[in-house]
Formats: C-alpha cells, sequence, structure tokens
C-alpha cells in the first residue's frame, strides 16, 4: 500500500484520522532519523537532541532531567550520554548538588562541533518546512503543543489507572 493511499483511507472518520496521526507520527520519526542520521557520521539524531537539550541548559542537568525533557529513561539518556563521551563531546561527572545523580558537562570539542552541526541542521529544519508559509507553521506548532497536553492528560490516566 502507498502512503497516498493510506493518506486517504484514514482520512475518512475521526477515529481513522486519530490513528492516521499517530501511525504518522512513527513513520515521520523514522524518516527523520534516517534522513538525519545519513548527514552526521559521528552523531545520532537523538544525541544531536541530547546536545541541544544540554546547549540550552547552559547549566549541568543530570541524566534524570534531560530525560524528562526528551520524553524518555534515564537509562536512555545514560546510553546516549556515553556514546557522546566516548566521541570526547561530553564529560560524564558527579552532580555538586547530589552525589547519586550524574551530570553532562559539555567539552570544547562539543562547543566547536555544536556550532558547525548546528548551522547544518538548522538548514535542514529551514527546508523540512520551507512549503508552509509563516501562518500554517504557527498553527502546526500550536496543534502540535496540543498534541503534548493530550500525552500529559494520557500519562495521568494511566498514572490513575495503576
Amino acid at each position: 500500500m502507498k502512503k497516498n493511499n493510506l493518506i486517504d483511507k484514514f482520512s475518512e472518520t475521526r477515529e481513522f484520522q486519530e490513528k492516521g496521526i499517530f501511525s504518522s507520527l512513527f513513520i515521520l520519526e523514522n524518516q527523520l532519523k534516517t534522513l538525519f542520521n545519513k548527514c552526521d557520521p559521528f552523531i545520532t539524531l537523538r544525541q544531536f537532541m541530547l546536545m541541544v537539550m544540554i546547549d540550552e541548559a547552559k547549566k549541568p542537568l543530570t541524566f534524570t532531567q534531560l530525560g524528562a525533557l526528551l520524553g524518555c529513561s534515564r537509562q536512555n539518556i545514560k546510553k546516549l550520554a556515553s556514546g557522546l563521551e566516548l566521541n570526547g563531546f561530553v564529560k560524564i561527572q558527579t552532580s555538586e548538588k547530589d552525589v547519586r545523580a550524574a551530570v553532562l558537562i559539555p567539552t570544547q570539542k562539543f562547543h566547536n562541533y555544536s556550532e558547525e552541526i548546528f548551522t547544518c541542521n538548522s538548514k535542514k529544519l529551514a527546508l523540512l518546512f520551507s512549503q508552509y508559509t509563516d501562518q500554517e507553521l504557527s498553527l502546526f506548532y500550536g496543534l502540535l503543543t496540543k498534541l503534548y497536553q493530550g500525552t500529559e492528560l494520557l500519562q495521568e490516566n494511566i498514572t490513575n489507572d495503576q
């Protein structure tokens, strides 16, 4: 079955649209990871997103804090961080505030590489969203933030059911 056929099929009812959107999120995630990973031989897209969070934070964050930002477990962050540390992008250190927690400290290689890769990825993002008008992009962003609200409701529901 081709994507256009699938898109047409899932546009018929609200239930199908919900399923189509949900499925599309996974499909798009895979496509974006594949496309971005092809262009960067040193780090994966997930590692890049971790680097973005480290850079934006401006202070050392624990694995747990970074996991909350990226929507994954501290164990996943530890695995991503280990790869970044192996390649010299970060140092994993014990937190000064809590000796039980580890934090990620960016290295000079991180900062040098960040400038290069952030510029490259900004160009990719510009191309990815070039077909949208400013108004469409703003609407899309607003709808995406509503999806975050939906995931929070789902999390609350799952937590209450346990």
